[in-house]
C-alpha cells in the first residue's frame, strides 16, 4: 500500500542518487515532523564516527522531504532546493545518524504558502537537529527555496 511517506522514500531514492549510497530511510511522519535516518557503517569516517558531509546530506534530505510532503498535501509542485544553510556539528555521532526536521511557526509556513499561492514562489527557513544520546549533535538551519511552480 502507498502512502506519502512511502513515495517520499521512493523519489528520494530515484531523484538523489546519494541517498540510496548512504541508506537513507524514512522513519516517521506526523504532519509536522519528518524523522530519516540513515546507518553509521554507509557513513563513517576515519575515526569510526559519522562523516560530516553524510550529517549535512541527511540533515538537508529531511528538510526537503518534510516540505515535499507538506506541499504535496497541498497539491503543489515545483522546484524544492536548498538555497542557504549553516551546520553545527556539536557532539561525535558514534550510532545511526537519525535527523528529525520540523515545521517552523505556524506564521512563518502561513507566509510561505501564501507567497507560493501568490507567486508561484517562496521560501521558508527550517530547522533540523540530529541527536546523539539523548544529546543535539547535529544543528541544521536552511532555507528552501520553491520555485516554478506549476
Amino acid at each position: 500500500m502507498s502512502t506519502p511517506t512511502t513515495e517520499l522514500e521512493k523519489r528520494i531514492f530515484t531523484d538523489i542518487p546519494l541517498a540510496r549510497h548512504i541508506g537513507v530511510r524514512v522513519v516517521q511522519f506526523d504532519g509536522r515532523t519528518l524523522v530519516l535516518s540513515a546507518p553509521l557503517a554507509a557513513n563513517s569516517n576515519h575515526k569510526g564516527t559519522a562523516f560530516g558531509g553524510s550529517l549535512f546530506s541527511l540533515a538537508v534530505l529531511a528538510g526537503w522531504g518534510l516540505l515535499t510532503l507538506k506541499l504535496a498535501e497541498r497539491g503543489v509542485e515545483g522546484e524544492l532546493v536548498v538555497q542557504e544553510s549553516r551546520v553545527r556539528y556539536l557532539l561525535p555521532v558514534t550510532g545511526e545518524l537519525v535527523a528529525r526536521a520540523s515545521l517552523p511557526e505556524d506564521r512563518e509556513l502561513d507566509r510561505f504558502l501564501i507567497a507560493v499561492d501568490r507567486y508561484r514562489k517562496g521560501r521558508v527557513r527550517l530547522n533540523v537537529s540530529i541527536e546523539h544520546d539523548g544529546r543535539e549533535a547535529v544543528r541544521f538551519e536552511g532555507t528552501f527555496a520553491l520555485l516554478n511552480v506549476s
